[in-house]
């Protein structure tokens, strides 16, 4: 569940998805997957963007550590394994929902409840490809449009 294998279900994008960018953004935001609000790779102030996206990702915790506004690869890398381990929450949640929570909820609210994981996985998988993407641009790495 929510891996970039199976297609997503056809629903409407939410606000902040990769569905909702617009062609326009697509082709002058970057390579595909990139994050809506950080600059392409080599325009100038880019990495400082993504650091700020990158924090928000994170626990609010984390912006009182200058270590990782000083060094955007280890907060990248920091944000790549809490990512991680919010979509597997995420998995076990949608896994565990119907026997944990059928009782004590309301008739149609599990429904309700799975789509709304179903999205949050969605919005995960989708920052952990920017994640990737972010870390492979600041290693030196190159996008080139494909035609």
């Amino acid at each position: 569940m929510f891996d970039h294998a199976a297609a997503p279900p056809v629903r409407t994008a939410l606000p902040g998805s990769p569905g909702a960018r617009t062609a326009a953004a697509r082709a002058t935001g970057g390579p595909p997957g990139w994050p809506d609000r950080v600059p392409p790779p080599g325009v100038r102030g880019w990495q400082t963007a993504a650091v700020s996206w990158l924090l928000d990702l994170c626990p609010p915790d984390y912006r009182g550590h200058a270590v990782l506004r000083r060094h955007p690869a280890a907060l990248a890398w920091l944000a790549e394994r809490h990512v991680t381990a919010q979509v597997e929450a995420m998995r076990q949640a949608y896994r565990t929902v119907r026997v944990d929570l059928s009782e004590s909820l309301p008739e149609g609210t599990i429904d309700a409840l799975l789509v709304c994981l179903e999205h949050e996985g969605l919005r995960l998988r989708a920052a952990q490809r920017a994640i990737v993407l972010i870390r492979e641009a600041m290693d030196g790495s190159i996008f080139v449009e494909r035609l």
